[in-house]
């Protein structure tokens, strides 16, 4: 689980859960950990800042453009 496993190394979510060992019981505690660990949300707010100050509209179009044949 590739985002999964880039949430939890960015420290603002826990290790992913793969399917087959996904228990209600992880699965609580996954999320009481996301709700509850004060560094774990600062990180996360951070990280969500830093994401809205971007212009990814504006970048993936100019990403796209850069790509697009010259006719």
């Amino acid at each position: 689980p590739f985002w999964g496993q880039t949430v939890a190394s960015l420290g603002v979510g826990t290790s992913p859960i793969l399917r087959k060992d996904l228990t209600a019981e992880k699965l609580v505690a996954a999320i009481r950990t996301a709700t509850s660990d004060e560094a774990m949300k600062a990180r996360a707010r951070v990280l969500g800042e830093k994401i809205r100050s971007e212009d990814g509209v504006a970048r993936a179009v100019e990403i796209f453009h850069r790509h697009l044949p010259n006719y």
